[in-house]
């Protein structure tokens, strides 16, 4: 391999040493070059596998739901949402097989909650969703994202296709399952909404990739408790906070970066495992250092903890799309506020949007497929979350975001994935950092110059850049319709700074642009023995 095999834009070149070389450089000299541990993503911090709960069981049937009669059930269902929400103890609420049909949204509100189907095939449990929500009342918790989008004159202009309208707040929103806090805000819009926190501890200092912070003023912590990490920029357009989060890159950050005081730039959720005088110990390692001009603070961090929502199918009339960020709101899944919990075996057809996060921690996301003729926003769409594992997801519908982190995306995990059409590895700007594309393979076919875009930058100028420093690619298969013996140019990324682009591999030769200054190694090599980064750092952290 030679260095016409790559183009670099004001890239790093690592150069493979033998192909017989198995462990890539950048694991074996990480003061030389920075590389995240991805391996606390996950339900229980990847430490425990995804448990078959166990509990009361309340059957749908004994409330009303009848399967395949043609008639609506949501009254049926909301009856036994209700009788398992007021069970104490582990509950499950089961549905039956065939074909429910529902025109409401099920919100859980609860912790210790399954909601599990008969299975995702076709003797499974099919939830059909006739009508989108855009016909349902509005929810109260989408308010100040309404305000939002009318204050801000949210619209999607297309003068080429004679569109001129105002966005959805199902774009990336909502969803006819949906985990939530009554009260808590979705996600933070608008200052003048922005609640007095709870604030458990104001943190002084902290270094990037350790798990030990400085404190003052503790009031009420202790050991295992859940709270959220917010770090702020609060010294306008030159904050030290935005040149420590990109690292000096060359990339010109937007405007939301210090228009927003009140709300935090970097949030993590973290789990206290110690507490020792003025230093605690945190169960995640910092994403970038604390310096104590970004007023950091420990807080209060409501959410739900064990819901799981498996087994089971969502379909939608497959109705033409109108435009982008205009979707009336045929989305599956909305989670919001929890943590340790999990989705699992659900297939999701003709979805605007299949599963979304917001303001979530520590969840497992696994065995899902979506598909359908109609053309998605998202498919399973990771934004403001931490720490979250997407694993095995099967992409078989054209997306315009197929695997996509989102503004405020930390720490989280796409692992064996496949994308089947028109595939793009999104980050979608917002101050998104140290996000993993793990193992994933696509499916291309290059256009008339041999080339591909496959690296998407997403996302509004004002909180651009793409994504920040060391967010990795790890084994990246790509196959390639009919190959030739020419590279394909696989291309897209503008300005996402340091990224880490380990084991690009597939059916032919390619090259790689990424800009500015990613470090590429194992260009055209598997990566046979690590195939999984993540798994490969899971199983280094638990011995």
């Amino acid at each position: 391999m030679n260095s016409q095999s790559l183009i670099i834009c004001c890239s790093l070149f690592v150069n493979s040493i033998a192909f017989s070389q198995q462990t890539p450089k950048i694991l074996t000299d990480l003061k030389a070059n920075y590389l995240p541990d991805f391996s606390y993503a996950g339900y229980h911090f990847g430490e425990s596998q995804i448990p078959e709960a166990t509990g009361k069981i309340i059957n749908a049937v004994d409330f009303g739901v009848k399967t395949n009669d043609g008639l609506d059930d949501s009254k049926a269902l909301l009856k036994a949402i209700k009788a398992a929400t007021e069970t104490e103890g582990n509950v499950i609420l089961q549905l039956p097989a065939g074909r429910i049909i529902l025109s409401e949204v099920l919100y859980i509100e609860r912790s210790n909650f399954v909601l599990r189907g008969a299975g995702s095939g076709e003797n499974g449990t099919e939830i059909y969703c006739p009508r989108p929500m855009m016909y349902l009342k509005n929810p109260e918790s989408l308010a100040e994202l309404r305000e939002y989008l009318t204050t801000f004159d949210k619209r999607q202009r297309e003068p080429e296709n004679n569109v001129d309208l105002p966005f959805s707040q199902y774009a990336w929103s909502g969803g006819f399952i949906w985990t939530q806090i009554p009260g808590e805000r979705v996600k933070s819009y608008l200052d003048k909404y922005e609640p007095v926190p709870n604030v458990l501890a104001k943190v002084i200092s902290g270094n990037m990739g350790e798990h030990i912070i400085s404190v003052s003023d503790v009031k009420g912590l202790k050991v295992g408790d859940i709270v959220e990490l917010q770090l702020f920029n609060k010294d306008g357009e030159n904050g030290e906070i935005i040149t420590d989060l990109y690292k000096g890159a060359k990339v010109k950050p937007g405007s939301h970066h210090w228009k927003f005081p009140k709300l935090p730039i970097v949030r993590q959720q973290v789990e206290i495992t110690k507490i020792s005088n003025s230093k605690i110990t945190i169960k995640t390692p910092l994403t970038i250092a604390i310096k104590p001009s970004y007023q950091a603070q420990l807080v209060e961090w409501k959410h739900l903890n064990e819901v799981g929502i498996e087994h089971l199918r969502f379909t939608f009339p497959n109705i033409p799309r109108v435009a982008h960020h205009v979707e009336p709101g045929n989305n599956a899944i909305f989670l919001t506020r929890v943590f340790n919990s999990w989705v699992k075996d659900v297939t999701i057809t003709n979805a605007d949007s299949g599963i979304l996060g917001e303001e979530i921690s520590n969840v497992t996301v696994q065995d899902i497929v979506t598909d359908g003729n109609h053309m998605a926003h998202y498919t399973v769409t990771l934004g403001g979350v931490h720490n979250v594992l997407v694993k095995n997801l099967k992409i078989y519908n054209k997306t315009v975001h197929p695997l996509s982190f989102n503004t405020f995306a930390t720490k989280n995990v796409y692992l064996n994935c496949e994308i089947f059409a028109d595939p793009l590895l999104d980050q979608h700007s917002g101050a998104n950092h140290q996000n993993l594309f793990d193992h994933i393979t696509v499916h291309i076919n290059p256009d008339k110059n041999n080339s591909y875009l496959l690296f998407g930058g997403g996302g509004a100028d004002y909180w651009k850049p793409s994504h920040g420093p060391f967010s990795t690619f790890w084994n990246l298969n790509v196959q390639v319709e009919k190959p030739s013996d020419k590279p394909v140019l696989l291309y897209g990324m503008k300005d996402g700074p340091f990224a880490r682009i380990i084991g690009v591999n597939g059916n032919a030769k390619f090259e790689v642009k990424y800009e500015p200054d990613a470090y590429i190694e194992f260009l055209n090599m598997p990566l046979d023995q690590i195939p999984s980064l993540y798994d490969y750092q899971l199983k280094k952290r638990l011995k």
